[in-house]
């Protein structure tokens, strides 16, 4: 498989957990009860599958291997990716905050949390289509074949490194056990 699919299937499992994201925070917005562990586990997903491992593989590999091919970092579509990492994190450091002043019973409500949670689903749909239907394209046209067989390795190795050995599969089963909660 060339790294740029296996990227595009992870954007799949990003958009589940965004679309069970979206459900949540609607609960949350009409006033119903929600299990802060749930919410907990979907910030984490988010830390360590969307960020730490696949925009670790996007910034680490995929991203320098592009710039060598002559795709532009600096006002061009790398740029623009990173840049929308960097506000990604500061959503997902929101939702995370404003859950543990939830937690510590020092806020009553998690409208920061929902805040925090709409901007990021705005942000990472819209990235994750601009990278499938734009940038990827991109670098299939210019990265050559024994290129994307090391990224292929690469890919691998921060995934045990980054994740651990197992954690892909747990938070699979994350994913299918808050699907089954919130998206029935």
């Amino acid at each position: 498989m060339i790294p740029t699919e296996e990227l595009k299937q992870e954007h799949q499992g990003i958009l589940l957990m965004l679309r069970i994201l979206d459900k949540v925070a609607a609960k949350i917005e009409s006033g119903e009860k929600t299990d802060p562990d749930h919410l907990e586990r979907i910030v984490d997903f988010f830390r360590v599958f969307a960020d730490k491992c696949h925009h670790g593989k996007e910034e680490d590999l995929l991203f320098p291997a592009m710039e060598k091919c002559g795709i532009p970092r600096d006002r061009g579509p790398i740029g623009v990716m990173l840049k929308e990492h960097q506000e990604g994190r500061g959503y997902i450091r929101g939702m995370a905050d404003a859950l543990a002043r939830y937690k510590k019973s020092e806020s009553s409500d998690l409208k920061e949390f929902t805040q925090n949670a709409r901007g990021y689903i705005s942000l990472l749909t819209q990235h994750i289509d601009k990278e499938d239907q734009v940038l990827f394209p991109m670098g299939e046209r210019v990265l050559p074949e024994d290129v994307q067989a090391k990224l292929a390795e690469g890919f691998e190795k921060i995934e045990v490194e980054r994740m651990g050995v197992g954690t892909h599969e747990e938070l699979h089963k994350l994913l299918d056990k808050l699907e089954k909660i919130y998206l029935k």
